[in-house]
Formats: structure tokens, sequence, C-alpha cells
């Protein structure tokens, strides 16, 4: 067994190990709406489940040499933001708004994907998705690196309202086979759902 201590490393290797072996991990798609209302998107794999109750959600977004990406700063100035869940039917357009853009550019318009208007918050959605959710800003964190340059803002979103594609949907279940989720392995690498299997879970 090799052992590395993170302290003798530089960030990128400690990069390297961490996204090699937390695997595979959801991607949240997120869009968010600048103050000039430039519908912002990006995909990001530092993405989990909070709690149910009341449902939070969180997404890790990290800071480019201390400044904030879009992402962050739209959902801290307008408090809101929707999360999609990436699936096979529209990877490639979510790996197009990977692409970095300026502020006043649309990921949405450069990948040609369909913007669709939220129920709760301003923000749009995106009709592409099998599931959205549309979130609150609950809490952003800033972490790590230094106190004058955090190295991520860690955006805790509370669930407003979930839209699920009907055909996903049964008796308050989601179907994973059909839902089709991408998920992020290390470099280029993604992963499809597999095999699945159960296992019960001891009393």
């Amino acid at each position: 067994m090799l052992s590395f201590d993170p302290n003798n490393q530089s960030e990128r290797d400690n990069y390297k190990l961490l996204i090699g072996s937390i695997i595979p991990r959801p991607i949240a798609m997120v869009t968010t709406l600048s103050s000039s209302g430039v519908l912002n998107a990006a995909p990001y794999s530092y993405f989990n489940i909070v709690t149910a109750n009341p449902p939070l959600i969180s997404i890790s977004v990290q800071r480019k040499q201390g400044v904030p990406k879009d992402t962050s700063r739209n959902a801290i100035e307008s408090g809101a933001f929707v999360v999609h869940i990436s699936d096979e039917s529209y990877i490639q357009e979510i790996n197009v708004t990977a692409a970095s853009l300026p502020p006043e550019e649309s990921e949405v318009d450069l990948a040609g994907l369909t913007p669709i208007k939220s129920e709760v918050i301003s923000v749009p959605g995106l009709a592409e998705a099998k599931i959205r959710m549309e979130c609150l800003l609950e809490q952003v964190i800033p972490l790590g690196g230094t106190a004058e340059a955090p190295a991520t803002d860690l955006l805790i979103g509370r669930v407003v309202q979930f839209h699920i594609d009907e055909s996903l949907y049964q008796d308050g279940h989601i179907d994973p086979e059909g839902l089709k989720p991408v998920s992020r392995l290390a470099g280029t690498n993604y992963s499809k759902l597999g095999e699945i299997f159960s296992i019960e879970r001891p009393d």
C-alpha cells in the first residue's frame, strides 16, 4: 500500500489522487442568471445531497486564483440557481458548457441548449434535462486557499421545486435505467450507470 502526505505534494498531485479515487461522481449541470440577464451554464462534479429535511444539495465551485466563477457570483447575486442531472441524452452539450466564456456570453447559447421557465425562481432551467431542481441559495461558504483568496465556494441550495420526466417516475421512485445518468471519472473520462445490484441493509 502506497502512502502520500498531502502536505508534501503539490495541489495538482492531490487533485489527481482525489478525482481518481472518489469515483464515480454525479455531475450537476447548473444554470444561473447574471444581473444583466445572461443565462450561464456549467457542469460540476463536486456535487451531492446534504439533507432531505429540508432538501439541501451542495455544489463546490472552484475559484480561479481566488476569483469566484460566474456560477458562484450569479448565484450569490440572484440568490437562486437550477441543478440538472446529467444524462446520456445531452452529455455532449454539457461538455460544451465547460468552455471558459466571458460573463457576457451564454454557454447555453454556445451549446444549443433550450432554456425553460422555472416555476418558483427567476432562473431558467434547461428543457433537455430529464430531472431539474429549482434551488434557492441557502448558504455560501468560502473554503480552502487563504482568508484573502479562498480556493472554492461551497454553495448550499434549498430545492424549492422538483421537475421529473414522467417516464422516469413511478410510485415515488425514479427509474435509474431510464434516466441513464452520466458520472465523472478522472481526466476526460466519464461513466454510464453500469450493472445494478442489491444488498439488503442490516437492521
